[in-house]
């Protein structure tokens, strides 16, 4: 989690840079591919990933280590099934030199798959599938933001240390919820605490309701939910509405208010959350990055927009490292290697 977008991209550009000292490199333009939501729940976050990634390359005159960027997007739709496909869209039909994504952490799984077969840099920007950096961990595949158990991990230790002994957690079944009540119930554990009811509904289904009847009969400590996007809106409202938080404290993974906290208004107060990003970090390379990017894109930034950008490592990545393994190989190296092996593919 040390290494991030700001260190990945000035080593391209070191590396690019070398290449082309050699000769053998081509100066055709650098082809990047975006594979990211653009529509449904989370198409706020996909925005967000392509415009933090835009704004730094714009930082640096447009151009890396002396080169143009060409851009082609691919909407992943955060299905699953059609990742592969879509993955396959930018390596053969569009040549890109790199693909970024994505958000939902069953697409990354079948996007690190194909990277790894077909050689391809990947870059992921928010996806914290645990294995696309362990089991699948690869030489050109990179991660710049965290891995689901994080954030998950760490509030489990604090709910622990705020006396709540029997917790109901509640996320879409798919990997990334799971792998965050997984982290989470790891954290609370190991304070003395407990999960008492895991329940589950289809991504991206919000019908609520049920479930909220279901946590309100059990009356436990506290609840831990793992939302994001739309669907984290409306699940913070709706567990308002019922009026759960006055009796039953609501915690999670930042991404339950990163980016929609706007949106939930005053159904938000009182909720407390980990994330490796925070709105009001009191250093000045992200107040420089918040004005930069509200000038830009006239609307507040998030962690989606500062992970692709540059790093920063705060709450449960800096206290709770990366359990996950690590890819070892110099992305220098990896990167020299396509554009010498390759110099016609730009």
């Amino acid at each position: 989690m040390k290494r991030r977008f700001r260190w990945l991209m000035r080593t391209l550009v070191f590396c690019t840079l070398a290449v082309t000292a050699t000769g053998a490199l081509a100066q055709g333009k650098i082809k990047v591919g975006f594979m990211l939501p653009y529509t449904g729940t989370y198409a706020a976050l996909g925005n967000a990933i392509e415009n933090g990634f835009r704004l730094y390359v714009q930082e640096q005159g447009g151009k890396l280590g002396g080169r143009e960027i060409e851009y082609v997007k691919v909407d992943d739709e955060s299905e699953p099934s059609k990742a592969v496909d879509n993955i396959n869209k930018l390596i053969k039909r569009d040549n890109v030199d790199v693909v970024v994504g994505t958000v939902h952490s069953g697409v990354a799984m079948a996007m690190a798959k194909v990277a790894k077969e077909s050689d391809t840099l990947l870059v992921v920007p928010n996806a914290g599938a645990d294995a696309v950096t362990g089991a699948m961990c690869a030489p050109n595949i990179f991660r710049t933001s965290f891995s689901n158990w994080q954030p998950g991990y760490a509030m489990g230790v604090v709910a622990a240390q705020r006396g709540a002994k029997k917790v109901v957690t509640i996320t879409w079944k798919y990997a990334a919820g799971d792998e965050s009540v997984g982290g989470f119930k790891e954290g609370l554990e190991k304070g003395g605490g407990q999960v008492v009811k895991e329940l589950t509904l289809p991504f991206p289904n919000v019908e609520f309701q049920a479930l909220l009847t279901e946590i309100a009969s059990i009356k436990p400590d506290a609840v831990y939910a793992f939302f994001a996007g739309g669907g984290a809106v409306k699940f913070v409202k709706d567990y308002a509405a019922a009026g759960l938080n006055k009796t039953i404290p609501l915690y999670g993974p930042g991404f339950l208010t990163d980016g929609t906290l706007e949106a939930q208004g005053a159904a938000a107060q009182g909720m407390l959350t980990t994330l490796h990003y925070a709105d009001g970090l009191d250093n000045a390379k992200d107040k420089a990055f918040r004005a930069a990017y509200q000038a830009a894109y006239k609307s507040a930034p998030s962690s989606r927009r500062w992970n692709p950008r540059r790093s920063t490592a705060r709450a449960a990545s800096s206290r709770f490292p990366n359990r996950t393994t690590r890819c070892r190989t110099s992305i220098c190296e990896r990167w020299t290697e396509r554009r010498t092996s390759s110099p016609a593919s730009c």
